[in-house]
C-alpha cells in the first residue's frame, strides 16, 4: 500500500525571490530543482506561501513619495498583498506541472489540494504571508512551518548594529514574542511576524527559521536533523 506523502508548509521570503536588484533567477532555478527532487525522491508535498520582497517596499516607497508620506497602513498593506500575488503567480508558473492551478489567496475557503505543490499568497491587510502560512497549517491540520528567509538565525539583537549579538538556536514563543512585540506594520522586517507568532503559539505550531539560500541546510530541517537556524516552539 502506497504511503501518504509528508506535507510541509514553507514560508518563502519575498527577499529570496526579489532582492534589491531584481528577480533572482539563479535562486529560483536551484529552488525549483530542489522541490522537484523532494517530491520525486522523498514523496513529499508542499504548501509554499510567497512573500513580496523588495518589490513591496519599492511600491510602498513610491506611493509615500507621491503622497508626501500620507499613505495609510491599509493602502501600504494592499500594495504588499498584490506584490505577494504577483510573486505567487511566478512560482505557480515555474511549478506549473506540479502545482495546483489555483493560487491560495482567500483563506476563508479551504481548497481540496491533490497536487504535490500548492502556492499561496497574501490575503488582506493585517495579514503577512507568515500569518498565511500558519493559517494553512490550521486549515490542513499541519504542525510546522519552515520559514525561508535571508538570515541564518534569529539573534537576540540586530547583528548589523551590535557586534555582540548572539545567535539563538531554540526559543519559546513567549520569549520570541517578547522580542518582536505584538504589532504588525506594513513592510515590517522581522524573522517571523508578531501576529503570525501569536497564532502559531495559540495553535502549538513549531516554526523553523532557516536561510533559504542554503538548500542543503533546508533539507536537514525538513528531515528533522540538526540544522543551522532557529526553532521556535
Amino acid at each position: 500500500m502506497a504511503q501518504d506523502p509528508e506535507v510541509f508548509v514553507l514560508s518563502l521570503g519575498g527577499s529570496l525571490i526579489v532582492p534589491h536588484g531584481g528577480i533572482d533567477t539563479a535562486f529560483l532555478i536551484e529552488f525549483h530543482e530542489f522541490i522537484r527532487r523532494q517530491v520525486s525522491s522523498k514523496n513529499r508535498r508542499f504548501f509554499i506561501t510567497v512573500g513580496g520582497g523588495a518589490i513591496t517596499r519599492d511600491y510602498q516607497k513610491a506611493a509615500r513619495e507621491v503622497r508626501n508620506h500620507d499613505l495609510s497602513d491599509t493602502d501600504a498593506d494592499w500594495l504588499g498583498v498584490h506584490a505577494t500575488r504577483l510573486n505567487a503567480q511566478l512560482m505557480r508558473a515555474i511549478f506549473q506541472d506540479l502545482a495546483d492551478p489555483r493560487v491560495i489567496k482567500h483563506y476563508e475557503i479551504i481548497l481540496k489540494i491533490q497536487s504535490p505543490v500548492a502556492i499561496a499568497a497574501g490575503w488582506k491587510p493585517g495579514w503577512s504571508t507568515d500569518y498565511c502560512a500558519v493559517t494553512v497549517c490550521q486549515d490542513y491540520g499541519l504542525k510546522q512551518v519552515v520559514n525561508m528567509t535571508n538570515v541564518d538565525q534569529v539573534y537576540d539583537k540586530d547583528p548589523n548594529k551590535f557586534k555582540d549579538a548572539k545567535a539563538i538556536t531554540t526559543i519559546s514563543w513567549e520569549a520570541y514574542r517578547a522580542m518582536v512585540g505584538d504589532v504588525w506594520k506594513p513592510g515590517m522586517n522581522a524573522p517571523f511576524d508578531p501576529i503570525a507568532s501569536k497564532l502559531a503559539q495559540d495553535l502549538d505550531i513549531t516554526v523553523k527559521i532557516v536561510n533559504g539560500k542554503n538548500l542543503a541546510n533546508l533539507e536537514l530541517a525538513l528531515d528533522g536533523k540538526p540544522f543551522v537556524g532557529t526553532t521556535i516552539t
